[in-house]
This record gives C-alpha cells, sequence and structure tokens, in this order.
C-alpha cells in the first residue's frame, strides 16, 4: 500500500477496531492494538521463520497429510532466499503473516523506520503469494507505539500469542508437547519455529488437538 494513503489507512483501522474488536482478544496499546489470544472455536499454530528450510518442508508435508492449516509468520530475507517454499506455503492453504524483513527489534525503532521494515517484508511476501498480507509478528514479541502505528497504516494486525513452546530455547521433544497442549483452549495463539525437535513433536500435539475436539485454524481466522 502506498505511503500516501498511510493515513487513510489508519483512520480506517481505528474505526474498524472500535466497531469489530469485542469478538477477539487484545491489550490496548496507545496506538493500537495487539492480539495475543482469539475468539475462534480452534487453536492456532503460529510458526516464526528465519531458519530451517527442511523443517519447514517437513512441516509442510505433515499439515498437508493431516489436513491442518497453520500460519507462518515469515521473515523478509529468509523468503527472498526461499520463495519455492513460501509459495508452497500459500497454495496448500496456510496464512502467510510478516516477521519483518531483518529479525531487527521493532521496540528500539522509530516509525519510520518500523515502516520500512515492515512494509518491505509484507511488499514482498504479498509479491510471492499473491496474497493480502494482514498480520504482524514482530520478532521476540518486542515492539513499541511506533509499532503499532506503522503495522496500522499497513492494515496490519499485530499479534503475539497466548502459549509459548519455547521451543528455539529447549531442545526438547516431550517439553515441546507439553506446551503446546497443556490446559490448551480454544481461541490459543500457541507460538512455535521450524526446530528439528518441534517436527517430531507435532503429530502428538496434532494428535491431542484432534482427540479433543480441537481443529487447527490460521490465527486470522482465530481472531
Amino acid at each position: 500500500m502506498a505511503l500516501t494513503n498511510c493515513v487513510l489507512v489508519l483512520i480506517v483501522a481505528v474505526i474498524g477496531a472500535v466497531c469489530f474488536l469485542p469478538a477477539a482478544i487484545a491489550a490496548s496499546a496507545p496506538h493500537g492494538e495487539v492480539y495475543r489470544r482469539g475468539s475462534g472455536e480452534g487453536v492456532s499454530l503460529m510458526i516464526n521463520v528465519y531458519e530451517g528450510a527442511d523443517v519447514v518442508e517437513g512441516m509442510l508435508d505433515l499439515f498437508a497429510e493431516k489436513g491442518v492449516r497453520v500460519t507462518f509468520f515469515v521473515g523478509g530475507c529468509w523468503a527472498d532466499d526461499h520463495v519455492p517454499l513460501v509459495r508452497r506455503m500459500a497454495e496448500e492453504g496456510h496464512e502467510v503473516g510478516s516477521h519483518g524483513y531483518f529479525h531487527r527489534d521493532h521496540s528500539a525503532l522509530d516509525y519510520n523506520a518500523n515502516l520500512e521494515e515492515i512494509s518491505a517484508s509484507v511488499e514482498f511476501l504479498s509479491l510471492v503469494t499473491g496474497r493480502q498480507v494482514t498480520l504482524f509478528a514482530p520478532p521476540s514479541g518486542a515492539y513499541g507505539s511506533d509499532t503499532l502505528r506503522a503495522a496500522e497504516s499497513l492494515g496490519l494486525k499485530t499479534v503475539l500469542w497466548s502459549k509459548d513452546t519455547v521451543d528455539w530455547r529447549d531442545h526438547d521433544v516431550a517439553l515441546c508437547y507439553t506446551r503446546a497442549t497443556k490446559d490448551v483452549s480454544a481461541g490459543e495463539l500457541i507460538l512455535m519455529h521450524p526446530m528439528e525437535h518441534t517436527l517430531k513433536a507435532l503429530p502428538k500435539i496434532l494428535e491431542y488437538y484432534e482427540e479433543h475436539g480441537l481443529a487447527v485454524i490460521p490465527a486470522g481466522e482465530n481472531l
């Protein structure tokens, strides 16, 4: 979206937030909303991607086999190096959101730097997938008021999580499974990354959701 339309989009986003946000659970912020949980009837797996192409491919194979759709928050520089995988995500029905372009600390960026970092990823991901990008997940969950204003100006919802597998730190299949399933309920936004142990845990995680009547749906649908 052209920068000249930013002010108009911001006004529309604010009006939309007032009218439609009761259906979703969000944390208020001075210049926007941060979504930490959905209100849908299913759970959402949110996979932040800046590495692990082989694991991403394995995840896509598993999701295709199980017939589930997830949300991939993809870094722009990673997408630039892995266009076929990003295109496959979209072609197989998964949601592709922005995870910034260079994995920067958005809480330390001013408005213009946030806008540049986010918009570059959105433009590239939209070009690759042929679909509009509507969600933004700040790397490491770091954001400031300028981040939220920049995301809003691009028509994006800023999304965090309700459950974190912390799989980037704890390379443990059992622990990943427990964090993704313990006390889980509809509306959960569950964060994970393309790690080998996460891929190994996913079949049991998906089985648990199925046994407990929880559909796996993209975050955008959950919100």
